[in-house]
């Protein structure tokens, strides 16, 4: 099995207001050796469903329907 490169990435908020109304808008940072890997299963724009599983956090591509 090949290992794909690992990097500490970081959790965010980016607060905004729209129209006098506050809202987040969160972000996970993934690391530049990671997103770059050829083994990387996403592209900048994608579309990705992403769910909880117990403690871990779940992305997938969303198939195309």
């Amino acid at each position: 099995m090949i290992m794909a490169p690992e990097g500490e990435g970081i959790f965010n908020n980016y607060p905004r207001k729209t129209k006098g109304k506050k809202y987040d808008k969160f972000s996970i940072y993934i690391p530049t050796e990671v997103a770059r890997d050829s083994h990387f299963p996403f592209k900048v724009r994608d579309r990705v469903k992403v769910r909880i599983v117990g403690a871990s956090l779940i992305i997938e591509p969303l198939k195309n329907e």
